[in-house]
């Protein structure tokens, strides 16, 4: 299902914040918007979780306090972001309804006490939302104040996956319109395995918690399942809104590290405007590069054009293991990372940092401690940068590189059998991106099945999940002229989960022009060495060229003689294969290879530096836009010429970025 869309329309990029009035008493709200006006805050999410306080008990309405929010806001210039207040249900309502409840997969249920504490099917819970979100439309779809609608929030954050008896029950009725009957699912699930077989659709359920490991494709369909059925609600809520009022219409997603259970490439056609969540994830080795690739994706499945950062945070969040705060000019660098890779605003979690409840020590744009602190000097600092940057809205980023991401590829690889626990889909996607984010490239993500004319050069992490014709948008765009790299793991098995046989690349083998015989895994702290020097782990495979020509050798490890890495000429192009996961340095070396085959350059010569520099171009119908973020410790000079719009220089030929700076340049028409 789709909609026509309907754009998102602000005045330059957006400056905003997550506020939550409820937690604080009016003469605070007058001190908060005097204060928002000092920042340049532009924008404001509110009423995210106001269930409880819109309707205290059921059927029973007060919106007084968010019509003098709302009212309060308007007056002062600040547009609203206004939520249904439907992400989690009020006290009464689990109370009378504890059937609402999601339950887990050792059949457990979960209580309330913290938040989104009901279950995705339960139609108790979607009569009640969709009665709240309706009322709250009629009230105020034509309020001057509302530029957006914010339906929920993070959906599937916590209640993606419910195994209740009403879920099962709507499962079942997926699975009758995916398959029509049960002969296609029992072939489709391999239900010969273990005496699986259905003769009843009620005999299915969903994939609980058993006493081995569980069938991989009632597994997949299950993720598949409650993606669709999340949709589902968000649809219902969007079309109540639709019908009440004329504006954009949107939800949070959440392209980050931890979260993976929504097939975002289905949600996205349904989104007026393309909004993400984004907190840097410091349990990963590079997190500045995960925090590229998020914005990439986010563009991605906004179809090239700009999206919107709708949360990220100035400081420590509070649900990691060690929560760091950032460093002096994190802020600055982290939120135009995201405006150079497409966003069309720079919003915070939250307003005013909390002093109650389990977000209490999560950063927020004004601190506990106030206003005199670093954070809301930057805060200040950051908006009336943003506030110089309008003409950057509605540009796009240019890119020549493609990397195909697949959520079922990565539901998948997860799955409890699989030929090494310490396999993982995203680190074979972020070992490649940041291979490419290191060398200064430019990606664009794209889902399976794209595409790829407009690019040079293609990457293809680890799709273990491919389907014939997606594996041929690849190799038919490689024979036409291009340059892919497949990595290990990919093509292993089809929609179903069954294994692609003759050779583990399945409908890659005759492009890549090797023969995958055996996996053979190693211990994640072995290291492997290749013909070529390099050094790699994780993994290996016994296989052996077919047409291809062998760049790399095992030279050691259960592999040792056979090939690592590969290229065959396939058509005009070239085809190469990854069989192991080189270290950083190694793969960034083979990735240089690629893009110099392919004729991919960065977007613009830096001199200097350590390599941690983000340089991305928006290019505008009169104007193009070099971003220039240098994270590292040692100052770069970049080749650009025209005027840098922070500080309105001149730029004849070069500009020096300092560490830790930002620098955006309108370029001269000759860029």
């Amino acid at each position: 299902m789709t909609t026509s869309a309907r754009p998102f329309v602000h005045d330059g990029i957006a400056f905003g914040c997550d506020y939550n009035p409820e937690q604080w008493t009016p003469d605070v709200w007058d001190e908060d918007i005097a204060l928002m006006r000092e920042a340049g805050v532009d924008l404001v999410a509110v009423n995210i979780f106001g269930w409880s306080h819109l309707e205290p008990r059921p059927g029973e309405f007060d919106f007084r306090r968010l019509d003098d929010v709302i009212g309060r806001l308007h007056e002062a210039g600040i547009r609203v972001n206004l939520g249904t207040g439907t992400a989690s249900p009020p006290a009464w309502l689990t109370r009378m309804h504890p059937d609402i409840l999601p339950m887990a997969e050792d059949g457990t249920r979960r209580y309330p006490g913290g938040r989104q504490a009901w279950c995705p099917s339960s139609r108790p819970f979607r009569e009640a939302a969709l009665r709240l979100a309706e009322r709250v439309a009629e009230r105020y779809g034509d309020h001057p104040a509302v530029a957006l609608w914010h339906v929920s929030n993070e959906l599937g954050c916590h209640n993606a996956l419910c195994h209740c008896d009403e879920s099962a029950a709507a499962f079942r009725r997926w699975l009758r319109n995916r398959y029509g009957s049960l002969d296609p699912l029992n072939r489709a699930w391999g239900t010969a395995f273990w005496s699986q077989t259905y003769g009843d659709w009620d005999e299915i359920g969903t994939p609980r918690a058993t006493l081995s490991s569980r069938n991989p494709a009632q597994a997949l369909d299950f993720h598949r399942f409650s993606s669709d059925e999340l949709l589902s609600y968000y649809r219902a809520e969007a079309d109540v809104i639709r019908s009440r009022s004329a504006v954009s219409i949107t939800t949070n997603f959440m392209v980050t590290a931890h979260i993976e259970n929504l097939d975002y490439w289905s949600w996205a056609a349904d989104m007026d405007i393309v909004a993400n969540d984004h907190y840097l994830d410091h349990r990963l080795d590079d997190p500045n590069s995960e925090l590229a690739f998020a914005a990439d994706l986010s563009r991605g499945l906004a179809g090239g054009a700009p999206w919107l950062l709708m949360e990220h945070s100035t400081g420590a969040v509070n649900w990691q293991p060690l929560n760091k705060p950032k460093a002096k000019g994190e802020i600055l660098r982290n939120s135009l990372t995201h405006v150079a890779r497409g966003s069309d605003g720079v919003c915070f979690f939250q307003w005013r940092a909390s002093v109650q409840g389990s977000e209490k020590f999560h950063s927020a744009m004004l601190p506990h401690a106030g206003t005199d602190t670093a954070v809301w000097r930057e805060v200040v600092e950051l908006g009336g940068i943003v506030d110089r940057l309008g003409e950057v809205a509605g540009s796009r980023v240019e890119a020549e590189t493609a990397l195909v991401f697949s959520w079922e590829s990565w539901w998948a690889t997860q799955n409890d059998s699989r030929p090494s626990k310490a396999l993982g889909y995203l680190d074979q996607v972020h070992s490649a991106y940041s291979a490419l984010h290191s060398l200064g490239l430019t990606v664009d993500i794209v889902p399976p099945g794209a595409d790829l004319s407009s690019y040079r050069l293609a990457v293809v992490p680890g799709l273990h999940l491919v389907r014939e014709s997606e594996a041929a948008a690849v190799t038919d765009w490689v024979a036409d002229g291009g340059t892919a790299l497949v990595t290990f793991y990919s093509g292993t098995v089809d929609e179903d989960d069954r294994v692609w046989t003759g050779g583990y690349t399945g409908p890659f083998r005759e492009a890549l022009g090797i023969h995958v015989e055996e996996f053979a895994p190693v211990e994640p702290e072995t290291a492997l060495h290749l013909s070529s020097g390099a050094t790699a782990h994780l993994w290996s495979e016994r296989s052996r060229a077919t047409t291809a020509e062998v760049e790399a050798s095992f030279a050691d490890g259960p592999s040792a003689g056979h090939p690592a890495v590969t290229r065959n000429a396939w058509g005009s192009g070239s085809a190469w294969y990854l069989a192991t996961l080189p270290s950083p340095a190694d793969y960034r070396a083979l990735m240089a290879r690629l893009a110099d085959e392919a004729g991919v350059r960065p977007p613009a010569v830096v001199h200097g530096g350590d390599g941690a520099v983000d340089i991305v171009r928006r290019r505008g119908t009169d104007a193009s836009y070099l971003f220039v973020v240098n994270h590292g410790s040692a100052p770069i000079v970049v080749e650009a010429a025209g005027t840098e719009l922070v500080s309105g220089a001149l730029i004849a030929r070069c500009a020096e970025v300092p560490a830790g700076a930002v620098r955006i340049i309108r370029e001269e028409a000759a860029a």
